[in-house]
């Protein structure tokens, strides 16, 4: 458990103007983005014990960031 945010631009570091570009031009991968953010900022807090969880629920956000991370991969490819 690494407790280190994974925001989108540290995780495609080469995409940070596609990105943003989709941001503001694509109300879907805008959706996406920001639930992207949303799940990997509780993510955080539950690594850093801000928010108390149990090891399931925990999994389950992991998963969510990385079905979110999959498909903005697909926007960005």
């Amino acid at each position: 458990m690494s407790h280190v945010p994974h925001e989108l631009a540290e995780e495609f570091p080469e995409s940070t103007d596609q990105i943003h570009s989709l941001t503001q031009s694509d109300a879907h991968f805008a959706k996406l983005a920001e639930e992207y953010h949303s799940v990997n900022r509780e993510i955080h807090r539950v690594e850093t014990n801000v928010t108390p969880a149990d090891e399931g629920y925990e999994k389950q956000l992991r998963r969510q960031r990385l079905s979110l991370k999959d498909q903005i991969t697909t926007y960005l490819g």
